[in-house]
């Protein structure tokens, strides 16, 4: 349980510098062309996944993500405290990975988000990025499990430009993204709705795939 605690926390550490890191740098290089900002943004994020999965995959399942948690438990594939603990070392990592973001790009280091991000379109966005998610890992474990990595990955990438949030798609990175006042960031006040989209999304996943991929 350990190791499998530590792999989460690594893993969502590294998404949240992924994710906060490249945001700072393509917004600094882009000279205001925000699309070239989000591209490098998406870009990153989907390296970092592919390669955190792959790597921590096997240890911990490579949640990095209290949505593909709940899910996993929802389908009876871990309990309670272990989905918990998952949680609680999920979004700690995220938070230092924001801080660690910060620190090298010479940043103040607590910061909270003024960046506005909120309205029933973008709380649907959210739900319908959470549940591609999810379904798409629920179908690659079933029908192809060493393609995940590949297909989380492009999957976040490419729901990066689909959906109108910018595909969270993750309570911890919610969380830990109002902690940034850069390109990536969420203001403290609209989260909370972005993460109760997100576990809808999740839920509704968990059940259309306990459907369609049966073991």
């Amino acid at each position: 349980m350990t190791h499998r605690l530590l792999a989460e926390f690594i893993g969502t550490l590294f998404l949240l510098i992924g994710v906060v890191g490249s945001g700072i740098m393509g917004e600094a290089l882009a000279g205001g062309n925000i699309a070239v900002a989000l591209l490098a943004n998406a870009i990153a994020t989907g390296c970092v996944l592919y390669v955190g999965i792959t790597i921590l995959g096997p240890i911990s399942g490579a949640h990095f993500n209290p949505a593909v948690t709940l899910a996993f438990h929802l389908r009876g594939q871990s309990g309670r405290r272990e989905a918990l603990a998952y949680v609680a070392v999920q979004i700690a990592g995220g938070i230092l990975g924001v801080w660690l973001a910060h620190l090298m790009f010479d940043l103040d280091v607590l910061q909270v988000s003024q960046t506005a991000r909120t309205g029933p379109a973008q709380w649907l966005a959210e739900v319908v990025a959470t549940f591609g998610l999810v379904f798409v890992i629920f179908g690659g474990l079933r029908h192809a499990p060493q393609a995940v990595p590949t297909l989380v990955a492009l999957y976040i990438t490419g729901a990066y430009w689909f959906t109108a949030s910018t595909s969270f798609a993750n309570p911890a990175v919610t969380v830990a993204r109002s902690f940034t006042d850069t390109f990536a960031g969420i203001a403290p006040a609209h989260a909370p709705f972005f993460i109760l989209s997100q576990l809808v999304g999740a839920a509704l996943a968990a059940a259309a795939a306990a459907r369609l991929f049966r073991p």
